[in-house]
């Protein structure tokens, strides 16, 4: 397994935020300490002409501008670097797994709810959106995004419409921020799931949503793995379990297509031991 991570995406915080630094050092420092085998490669920030396949000018001139964006989407200094670096360390990812290896993403920003020309949900730049443009830009004919975060991808269904050769599946809380996906068009795949859901249920509905992927026979699967839909995760009203994600990993581990996956939310004190369930069974 190939983790990717880098400390410089510690360089921010908002007092109270749920979005903050300790999800992700926790999760570096528990991976290190349980899996000595793991590598942890080095690499670059994505440049601009990766992320204008997904965003415009306008909008990266944006975050540089020391503006709030929305209520829970602050501005922080250096946030459109850190933000490229996290989306470097997707695109890394993508390259690996290319290549033949099980490759994560362990950074922040998340990047999701990331529109083409609007940071919002906590996410800036939209990795998933810039890693499947790539794939396809390289000669990848077929590209899946398969995000099992409880909050809808509404910035990566809307870069990637209508895209040909791109697939968006999600299953998510319905109702719950941003408020899309209730419904599915073309090449874009919803499946909701009501608030507190049985997490049999739940679990049937992501194995549902992860077949669709399977069916369109990709060459490449981009997962958004969020881990927001934890049964004590703060901000969600969502019932799976801890082994659930061990689950989602080995449903990855039993198909052959080249894949990755990279961290969007989970907002619980347990999301190391998620992050680490979701990859060991995936490494299994």
């Amino acid at each position: 397994m190939l983790i990717f991570s880098d400390e410089r995406c510690l360089g921010y915080e908002s007092p109270g935020h749920p979005e903050r630094a300790a999800r992700v050092a926790e999760t570096v420092e528990l991976l290190r300490l349980r899996h000595a085998d793991w590598q942890w490669p080095a690499f670059e920030a994505a440049v601009e002409a990766d992320l204008l396949r997904a965003h415009s000018v306008a909008h990266l001139e944006r975050l540089q501008v020391a503006e709030h964006f929305d209520a829970d989407t602050a501005f922080h200094e250096g946030i459109y670097g850190i933000a490229s670096l996290a989306c470097g360390a997707s695109l890394a990812a993508m390259g690996a797994a290319l290549a033949g290896q099980k490759a994560f993403s362990l950074m922040r920003p998340p990047g999701h709810h990331a529109e083409r020309e609007r940071a919002m949900g906590f996410c800036y730049l939209n990795h998933a959106a810039v890693c499947a443009l790539a794939a396809l830009a390289k000669g990848v004919s077929r590209v899946a995004v398969w995000d099992f975060d409880a909050h809808h991808g509404n910035g990566t269904e809307a870069i990637l419409a209508g895209v040909p050769g791109a697939l968006y599946v999600s299953a998510h809380q319905v109702p719950c921020y941003p408020g899309t996906g209730t419904v599915s068009r073309g090449n874009c795949q919803n499946f909701p799931v009501p608030p507190d859901c049985d997490p049999e249920r739940h679990l049937a509905i992501l194995e549902e949503s992860w077949r669709v992927v399977l069916g369109f026979e990709p060459e490449l699967v981009l997962v958004s793995a969020g881990f927001d839909a934890y049964e004590h995760d703060p901000i969600t009203q969502m019932s799976l379990r801890m082994n659930d994600f061990r689950t989602i990993g080995q449903w990855m581990a039993a198909t052959k297509t080249p894949a990755m996956a990279l961290l969007e939310g989970g907002y619980s004190e347990d999301l190391p031991e998620l992050v680490d369930a979701f990859l060991v069974g995936w490494s299994d």
